[in-house]
């Protein structure tokens, strides 16, 4: 079939931004005199893994030794820290628990301010999209452990990408084609036309399925649908598909 990709979905997509500051690791970086400019954030879909790039430290300079740790959120695993920089050893805990980059090399100038360091996270099957996953934080630290920076990091789970299974691109329509395909249990689907017009909505079944009709005729010619699905604050795309409408009918 030949499909397109209108948008991207949000699925296992690092996603860097800057984070509210609340609860306990603001208090303690306020009372210490930290920057607390830490930070990251990262949408990942159930049973996948996706990247958060926690940047924004612009402190002193720190020597050999000094530690960036990754605290993974409740639910969530540290999978990888996959940073190749001359300088930097990166490091998973055999829990998973938590990632660490430890840098090597000296005194460097700029051995931590302006860079990006990346973990790869993992996020459970069961996990409800749209979901905070609440616990994640980051900490830097000189080689005697005294605490440099702290901050915070979102990982939010994401919803996975629905599917428009019928009709099949490419196949000659009736006006009035009945739309199905899958979708995350209880998703608000919607199907929409190349001009972002609305075709017609329903929800997905326990089980995932969905299906409904237009009310009004598709114009006839050449078009395109796409399906989003949305739950509880998150949504997703699926990719688009081309569509040639003829008589009015189903």
């Amino acid at each position: 079939m030949n499909r397109t990709r209108k948008a991207a979905a949000l699925t296992g997509i690092a996603v860097a931004g800057t984070i509210a500051w609340s609860g306990s690791p603001q208090e303690r970086a306020q009372a210490a005199g930290l920057g607390r400019e830490l930070w990251g954030a990262v949408t990942i879909v159930p049973g996948r893994e996706g990247t958060v790039e926690v940047t924004g430290y612009q402190g002193a300079p720190l020597g050999a030794g000094s530690v960036l740790t990754l605290t993974a959120p409740e639910g969530a695993e540290v999978a990888d820290a996959p940073l190749d920089a001359h300088g930097f050893r990166g490091a998973v805990a055999s829990d998973r628990g938590s990632g660490t980059y430890t840098f090597d090399e000296g005194v460097a100038t700029r051995a931590w301010q302006g860079r990006t360091f990346p973990f790869v996270l993992s996020v459970p099957r069961d996990a409800v999209p749209g979901t905070r996953l609440s616990g994640c934080a980051v900490r830097l630290t000189e080689a005697g452990g005294a605490v440099r920076d702290e901050g915070t990091c979102a990982v939010t789970v994401g919803l996975p990408e629905p599917a428009l299974t019928r009709p099949e691109s490419g196949v000659p329509l009736l006006a009035l084609p009945k739309a199905s395909g899958t979708a995350f249990p209880g998703a608000q689907v919607t199907v929409r036309d190349g001009e972002e017009n609305e075709v017609c909505a329903t929800t997905a079944t326990a089980k995932g399925a969905w299906s409904c009709v237009p009310s009004v005729a598709l114009p006839t010619g050449s078009g395109r649908l796409q399906v989003t699905a949305s739950f509880n604050g998150v949504s997703a795309v699926s990719e688009q598909i081309a569509i040639t409408v003829g008589a009015v009918g189903r």
